[in-house]
């Protein structure tokens, strides 16, 4: 299977180039021509345009960061479905509104083409060690096809049900671990409060029952949300928020989760 890849950043990058060294043929394309200076050793063609890498390819993986920039890479003016072939799959890794992934699946399907949606999970070092998690939306046969694919950086590969279902895990995956980064701080300064050495706090827990990814990432960061704040605090915003309009649309109460998940965003002086 002939591959095209958008999106080489912290997250895309390690990706696209553990397909490279799987051996796929593999095709990219970045806005800017720095973004392609690392794969130049490698045996990755380059691309002018997405039109022109989609006509190299028969899956495209996109991993660019928000809803806007897939509907423009898709869409746009020498986009994706201007160059792709019927019988094709255009998959998308980044996290966004699943009706945005509905909505451009059943454009995609006009023009013969699936789209799927992956979102992952485990970030850079995950690809490079092949260990991110992918959730998958869409029709079997469609995943089933990108799955030797997904497998030259990922494992497990979930399929979790129809278009758009592997967006709505990942979002729901992310309200929980904010809402975890919540309990976690205010557990650590509960014990400060109480007299006990929050490193040594930490510790413990890390090693008990009540251990979390949250909790480690606070830790590691000596007790504060300061840096994950500046490295992820928007995203973990627009996740929120995401998950809050789909409650809202399906007129379901979300629970104590977003609360906790709210609070850790106020933690990060970025409320909704």
């Amino acid at each position: 299977m002939r591959v095209g890849f958008i999106g080489l950043g912290s997250q895309g990058g390690p990706m696209a180039r553990r397909i490279i060294e799987a051996g796929h043929p593999t095709t990219l394309w970045a806005r800017r021509p720095a973004s392609l200076e690392p794969y130049a050793d490698t045996a990755a063609d380059t691309a002018e345009s997405p039109a022109a890498l989609a006509e190299k390819s028969d899956l495209v993986c996109l991993c660019v960061v928000g809803d806007a920039d897939v509907r423009e890479v898709i869409t746009g003016e020498n986009g994706i479905l201007a160059g792709i072939a019927p019988g094709s799959i255009i998959a998308v890794h980044s996290t966004v509104h699943p009706d945005t992934c509905r909505d451009l699946a059943k454009t995609a399907a006009a023009q013969g083409v699936e789209l799927i949606d992956a979102p992952v999970s485990g970030g850079g070092p995950g690809a490079a060690a092949g260990t991110l998690l992918v959730m998958v939306g869409g029709p079997t046969e469609a995943v089933e096809r990108s799955r030797p694919i997904f497998e030259s950086y990922a494992n497990p590969i979930v399929h979790l049900g129809d278009v758009g279902a592997g967006q709505v895990t990942k979002l729901l995956n992310n309200l929980l671990f904010t809402a975890n980064l919540a309990t976690a701080k205010s557990a650590l300064d509960l014990g400060t409060s109480l007299g006990l050495s929050q490193e040594r706090l930490g510790q413990v827990i890390s090693n008990g029952t009540a251990n979390s990814f949250a909790l480690g990432r606070i830790v590691d960061a000596g007790g504060t949300l300061d840096r994950l704040a500046a490295h992820a605090g928007d995203l973990l915003l627009k996740d929120v928020g995401l998950v809050a309009a789909l409650a809202a649309a399906a007129d379901v109460t979300p629970g104590i989760v977003l609360d906790a998940a709210d609070a850790t965003l106020g933690f990060m002086d970025r409320s909704r």
